[in-house]
């Protein structure tokens, strides 16, 4: 425990110190809400309100907060991992490689040390609330926070074995650069995934973004106040092989999701000895 504990402290101390990095992931996710918040929110008012009857009492902007905040999140956890590399690259790694600190310890460490920062990030983001004219009750805030948590656990260690196999800091952002987009736009962040072609449904139920957000979306909307017909045109109804699925369903596939990750990169470490 001490070795993990260590690891995170280092690596959460690293990213407060580096002001470039704290400012810079929030640029996109901010960015993405003055698009998706201010730009399209009257446009995809007016559709739901013009096709679906009671589609007046929607807003889209409340609807697409959760999934920018789980932008914040994949972003923060998944570029976190970029530390790994820079850490070979200077011999800390090997130096820790060599510890009495187990491989698994040291995963984990890195894991917790991301997820931790990417979670912060997320609840900064909580302070634009009052200027976007939303309103989330603070127990639903306070309820949201260990989803977050699992989220970015579950993104970090993404990361983390793209990482492990890597030996430059180019390649990893290559990668990832290719991963991100595709993992927020086929989540349900932005806009809804339902009716999606095949072949694409898939990548949908595959993707841990889906269910991190399905997850945060159930919790900070009161998806009961709003018409069945509403919930189905924005995709608050997820299913899996025609049958709706539920938050617990959706945290253990992401505890699944990443254990496995994270015991891949394990084994990832031990076989290329970093």
């Amino acid at each position: 425990m001490e070795g993990i504990f260590a690891i995170w402290q280092r690596d959460v101390t690293k990213f407060f110190r580096d002001r470039a990095r704290l400012f810079g992931s929030f640029t996109m996710p901010i960015l993405f809400l003055l698009i998706f918040g201010g730009g399209l929110s009257g446009t995809m008012e007016g559709l739901v309100s013009g096709s679906i009857e009671g589609g007046g009492e929607f807003q889209y902007i409340q609807f697409v907060f959760p999934g920018i905040v789980a932008m914040t999140l994949l972003m923060t956890s998944v570029f976190s991992s970029l530390s790994i590399i820079e850490d070979r690259d200077f011999g800390y790694m090997k130096e820790i490689l060599v510890s009495p600190v187990s491989r698994v310890n040291i995963a984990v460490g890195k894991m917790l040390g991301a997820s931790t920062v990417a979670c912060l990030q997320g609840m900064m983001m909580f302070l634009l609330i009052p200027f976007l004219g939303i309103r989330y009750s603070v127990l639903s805030l306070l309820q949201v926070l260990p989803f977050m948590f699992l989220l970015a656990c579950a993104l970090s260690s993404v990361g983390l074995l793209i990482a492990s196999f890597l030996k430059s800091t180019q390649g990893f952002q290559l990668i990832v650069q290719i991963l991100v987009m595709p993992m927020v736009f086929l989540s349900g962040a932005l806009f809804p995934v339902n009716n999606m072609p095949g072949w694409m449904d898939i990548i949908v139920k595959i993707n841990p973004v889906t269910y991190g957000v399905d997850v945060m979306k159930k919790v900070m909307i009161d998806i009961d106040s709003l018409s069945p017909m509403i919930r189905e045109a924005m995709g608050l109804n997820l299913t899996l092989f025609g049958r709706s699925i539920t938050v617990a369903e959706e945290v253990l596939f992401m505890l699944v999701f990443t254990t496995v990750l994270v015991l891949l990169a394990t084994l990832s470490f031990r076989r290329s000895n970093a």
